[in-house]
């Protein structure tokens, strides 16, 4: 069974398959090849809520780099056209904590 992984914030783009690219602070162990299920949320469901799964997805590359290097054509991956850079990190921190300079884990992936 492969691992779940959350695209709470994405899940409109995982849907529509908008979003090939992902950040995460973690997630250093994936590998090229490895799949992974995308779950609307992984953590923190309340009693009564469900796991809703989004679709497997294979994992072409991984990397890790610091968040501001982010480019213009990786926020379009990221599902989200018409946002810059900074815009980007600055909402990347918002929502997940963490520092502009920090290394991240650059995902990227196909649909299955």
């Amino acid at each position: 069974m492969p691992r779940n992984m959350s695209f709470a914030l994405t899940t409109e783009q995982f849907i529509n398959r908008t979003k090939t690219v992902t950040r995460r602070r973690g997630w250093t162990f994936l590998k090229p090849g490895d799949r992974v299920m995308g779950c609307k949320k992984c953590m923190g469901l309340k009693p009564g809520e469900q796991l809703v799964r989004l679709g497997l997805i294979k994992i072409v590359s991984v990397r890790r780099e610091p968040l501001h290097e982010i480019t213009l054509d990786d926020v379009d991956r990221e599902g989200f056209p018409g946002m810059d850079e900074t815009d980007f990190v600055l909402m990347f921190i918002d929502e997940m904590g963490g520092q502009a300079g920090q290394e991240i884990t650059r995902i990227e992936f196909e649909y299955l």
